[in-house]
């Protein structure tokens, strides 16, 4: 029996590790521990998001907290290498690219462990983003790389990896989002905030670039100032970004506008009702570009580049950055038009873990 550890620690974690956990169920060669990092650990972020999809608990929390990079990644290392030499796992099983992920995954490896990295390949070419010095690294030390998305499997390649170690078996967000559909679409989030089916648009921000930068939030809000006169526009924000608008003077500029509604972030299920039934949804995260695509609705993804091109290729997503005059063309254009179904990325069909489980399971 193989013994794999699996790694979360932040908000998009969840829904990689959710079909994971599910699907070892149907391996019993397979014992599964689940490790939560503690990286994010408020109830909205943490908590809410295990009991609805139906994560079980977690064998062990690290407890970690917030800090800077460096001290988050270190504190991190530091609370799991005894919990590998406790539990000597045959694997340490990592997703995303989240400090959580390069720090148990360099624990792993220097103590002779197999890695496996679920969402491997990924490149925004963007190295002033943490996030893709995470991927990068946990790629480079990685003994299995699972791909999402074709890209992935040319980046890979064009790095020199061993093709052997590559698997390409698609999306493990999209096996959460398509078995949690019919719950979400029972959500009450729509009527809670006084909103119709496409009579909405919903932003969210969270990138270091956008929210810890007065110049480029102040863009953003220019943008904003125009959009929400169209439709009313709703924004999960998160508190670190509060913070920011009153540090840089913005606070007020977001309360004037008037069809502006800022509320605190939501749970799974509440959010996936939200953007799936948006008019528009405007985002830096990368996995609302990909659950978009999946949704049918229009993304603009306020960044200059993403890791995840099949949602350009898909049409749902376009590159917007964050100049004001080209957020709002954009917007416009996707308003003035319908979405036409989207081509399903290949092998988004909600089958990834499944995927995973057996092919770590013929590693026993």
């Amino acid at each position: 029996m193989a013994k794999i550890i699996n790694i979360c620690g932040a908000r998009p974690n969840f829904m990689k590790i959710a079909p994971l956990m599910k699907a070892y169920r149907n391996h019993p060669e397979l014992s599964p521990v689940l490790v939560h990092t503690g990286q994010h650990y408020d109830e909205k972020m943490s908590d809410l998001f295990f009991r609805e999809l139906e994560i079980p608990a977690p064998d062990l929390n690290l407890e970690v907290g917030s800090g800077s990079h460096a001290a988050q990644t270190a504190e991190i290392m530091k609370r799991f290498e005894p919990v590998v030499l406790e539990h000597k796992p045959d694997w340490v099983l990592v997703v995303g690219d989240v400090n959580s992920t390069i720090a148990c995954a360099l624990v792993a490896k220097k103590l002779g462990v197999g890695v496996a990295h679920v969402e491997a390949g990924l490149r925004s070419f963007d190295r002033t983003m943490p996030e893709e010095i995470n991927r990068v690294l946990t790629d480079a030390i990685s003994d299995l790389l699972f791909v999402s998305e074709p890209s992935g499997l040319e980046n890979l390649a064009r790095e020199g990896v061993d093709s052997d170690r590559v698997h390409f078996v698609g999306n493990v967000m999209i096996d959460t989002l398509k078995s949690n559909l019919a719950k979400a679409e029972r959500s009450t989030v729509l009527e809670r905030l006084g909103l119709t089916k496409r009579g909405y648009n919903v932003v969210t921000l969270h990138r270091p670039s956008n929210v810890d930068d007065a110049v480029a939030l102040g863009r953003i809000a220019d943008a904003l100032e125009v959009i929400q006169q169209d439709l009313p526009t709703v924004f999960p924000m998160h508190p670190r970004t509060r913070g920011n608008l009153a540090r840089f003077g913005l606070a007020e500029r977001f309360a004037a506008m008037r069809q502006l509604q800022i509320i605190e972030p939501l749970g799974y299920l509440d959010f996936l009702k939200l953007t799936g039934q948006a008019a528009v949804v405007l985002t830096d995260s990368g996995g609302i570009q990909e659950e978009t695509t999946i949704l049918g609705v229009w993304c603009l993804t306020l960044r200059e580049n993403t890791e995840r091109p099949v949602t350009i290729d898909s049409g749902t997503n376009r590159l917007v950055g964050t100049d004001p005059a080209n957020v709002i063309a954009s917007y416009r254009e996707c308003r003035s038009k319908s979405l036409d179904t989207p081509p399903v990325p290949e092998k988004w069909d909600g089958r990834a873990a499944e995927r995973i489980a057996a092919i770590l399971a013929k590693m026993c």
